[in-house]
């Protein structure tokens, strides 16, 4: 068994895509996955999986949902060591005083052709950024909802993203180094 993060982008925002973490645990220990937990309503999941094809298995939970629910979320799904490897990368860590302030964009792929120059054009003074593989990282210290650069780094990356904030980040991979059978406060 190998262990997973699953991100899923767009579920229980404004009264939109409501999916209960109770059933999605459900689903995906349908599809074979094991020592399931969630963190929050907005679509994080660590989990064990026997499997290798992590894009096979997003699809799969994808069409799954699309199914039951009629929507069809992005899932985005990384390794731990991959999970890891984007949390010790973070090149902002030190800086942040409010983890709300700096996000982790995931990829669905690594982009091909992203437009730097327009980014950087984009971000304010006080904001850093950095694109490394599949994770697109962003300090933006005035706080997320006041980036221009936020609003478009979906479409300037050229590919599906969704970010998750730093506070996020930390919990999810505590939660993902915890034995499934201990409690974990929230």
């Amino acid at each position: 068994m190998n262990r997973y993060i699953a991100f899923l982008r767009g579920i229980n925002v404004g009264g939109h895509n409501s999916l209960p973490m109770k059933t999605l645990e459900t689903i995906l220990g349908n599809l074979g996955l094991e020592n399931i937990r969630t963190y929050i309503q907005s679509g994080n999941v660590v989990f064990d999986y026997s499997g290798q094809d992590a894009f096979l298995l997003s699809q799969k939970i994808k069409s799954e949902i699309d199914q039951q629910f009629c929507f069809s979320p992005l899932v985005i799904i990384l390794t731990l060591p991959e999970f890891e490897i984007a949390v010790a990368n973070n090149p902002f860590a030190s800086q942040v005083s409010d983890p709300k302030n700096l996000h982790f964009g995931f990829l669905a792929s690594k982009p091909e052709q992203p437009d730097i120059i327009r980014m950087e054009s984009l971000k304010a003074n006080s904001e850093q950024f950095l694109l490394m593989g599949r994770v697109f990282y962003l300090f933006a210290p005035m706080g997320i909802g006041k980036s221009k650069l936020a609003t478009l780094v979906e479409k300037l990356l050229g590919v599906p993203m969704t970010d998750r904030n730093f506070r996020t980040v930390q919990k999810l991979l505590e939660i993902a180094h915890t034995p499934y059978n201990q409690t974990i406060d929230h």
